[in-house]
């Protein structure tokens, strides 16, 4: 015979995996008890979530039962749940990133004078969002940085790998297409 205690433990579980109000008929017929019985386990649990004043409560609809969120809480889950401003990349961002996607790995110096403008707040900037990385050391004088994109580049950017950047032709007509429209802007939320 299965404990009380086992029962409400996986009618717990049940309906945390279940997502929807879990039919107490369902949750009998899987441990082949009467429904009254499955009933009374569910009222017990939810009447110990509310003494205990935990901020997940369980709720009945219609002889089904779903957890639920205290609605004292709702302030909070509000805050939690606020969309995040999207951050935009800057056209000086975009450009080094460009640089760095197809020239990786690169050196800052590389970068500077295909640019030629300064660079060090930028890169610092696009370290910070994790969408570039130090790949290692160059074998120069002073043995500069290398910087390459991450994972995270490839999936704000929609590429399974860095093979899949169009070629230099093909930016060309993007651009032009992205200019004539003028709807196209790059936006990540980091």
């Amino acid at each position: 015979m299965i404990s009380k205690k086992t029962i409400k433990s996986a009618f717990e579980s049940m309906m945390f995996v279940w997502g929807e109000p879990l039919d107490v008929k369902v949750a009998a017929d899987v441990f082949n008890i009467d429904w009254k019985e499955a009933y009374d386990y569910f009222k017990e649990l939810q009447e110990e979530y509310e003494s205990e004043g935990r901020g997940i409560r369980i709720r009945e609809i219609d002889k089904s039962f779903q957890f639920c969120t205290y609605i004292e809480n709702d302030e909070y889950i509000q805050r939690l749940c606020t969309p995040v401003k999207e951050k935009r990349l800057t056209q000086s961002a975009l450009e080094v990133l460009a640089i760095i996607a197809y020239k990786q790995p690169v050196t800052k110096g590389e970068i500077e004078s295909i640019r030629g403008i300064k660079c060090d707040r930028v890169i610092e900037g696009l370290l910070k969002k994790n969408l570039i990385e130090e790949v290692g050391r160059g074998t120069g004088i002073g043995r500069p940085i290398l910087y390459g994109t991450t994972k995270l580049f490839l999936e704000k950017f929609g590429f399974r790998d860095i093979k899949e950047l169009p070629d230099i032709e093909d930016i060309t007509n993007i651009v032009e297409e992205a200019e004539e429209t003028d709807t196209e802007q790059i936006s990540l939320e980091i």
